[in-house]
């Protein structure tokens, strides 16, 4: 469940669509290359993306969907040696996308509900197995198959699943939580808030200041990190967590981050 562009025929750079913004310096339509693609699958400004107006580029993961797609959906035959693939590798990729994602937060439930002292057999682990054996079996389907696939019932029980994962952790937080699920906090001024254990599932953060912050067991699915300041905030612990959160937000090295995910490159030392 982690990029590798190696692996990859450059499914981002040319099935998605983006629009001219602050995030990307011009538009681009769904299966059309992008402009700095070059014939081996890299990108020509790789190591200049932020500065040449690509900052969307850096933040995006597939979350392994690219290689998955490319080597194993379609037996490694890419969509320029053989063009008849096109059309339809390029609908698959974000429909793997989206099945890679809730792998990713399924995997994490399951890990959580293991460390909680709950019976082995607990109704919530059986049910996350189960979720997680059904997505992984979607993964490997035909190109076709995953072409028409409609995801919204997986996603919608996994939800449920996911739901009850995070009030069994952060229950164990003493106190009372904080409850922000889908606020708009955009431009919010919290520095050194304790939101140990908050709901902030869907939460526009965009721009907030949140420096020093202690997000420890927060429950931070879906929420929008774009811009905001995480500079010594602590995020170990939180839940849900995912690397393009991550390259989306500001930070530094005082800010603690899980194990598991990556500090972006672009934050200050």
């Amino acid at each position: 469940m982690r990029a590798d562009c190696a692996n990859c025929f450059a499914l981002c750079c040319v099935a998605l669509p983006f629009s001219k913004s602050t995030d990307f310096a011009v538009n681009k339509p769904a299966g059309t290359p992008c402009k700095n693609l070059r014939q081996d699958f890299g990108c020509g400004i790789h190591t200049g993306l932020r500065d040449q107006g690509f900052p969307g580029c850096t933040v995006f993961d597939c979350f392994g969907a690219g290689q998955q797609v490319s080597q194993i959906t379609f037996g490694g035959q890419d969509w320029r040696s053989h063009p008849a693939t096109k059309a339809t590798m390029f609908e698959v990729f974000p429909v793997m996308r989206n099945l890679h994602e809730l792998l990713f937060y399924l995997a994490e439930a399951l890990t959580l509900t293991e460390a909680l002292p709950l019976p082995a057999e607990h109704p919530l682990r059986t049910q996350l197995r189960t979720a997680l054996a059904d997505t992984t079996r979607w993964t490997g389907a035909t190109p076709q198959t995953l072409a028409e696939f409609d995801i919204t019932p997986l996603r919608q029980e996994a939800n449920t699943l996911l739901l009850q994962t995070s009030e069994l952790v952060r229950a164990k937080v003493a106190g009372r939580k904080k409850n922000h699920r889908g606020a708009d906090l955009m431009g919010a001024r919290l520095p050194g808030a304790n939101l140990r254990g908050a709901n902030l599932r869907g939460a526009y953060l965009i721009a907030a200041d949140l420096k020093g912050a202690d997000l420890r067991t927060a429950d931070l699915i879906g929420a929008d990190f774009r811009d905001t300041d995480l500079q010594g905030a602590d995020l170990t612990g939180t839940l849900f967590l995912t690397q393009p959160q991550l390259n989306a937000a500001r930070g530094n090295l005082a800010t603690r981050i899980p194990p598991s995910l990556t500090r972006p490159a672009h934050w200050l030392a």
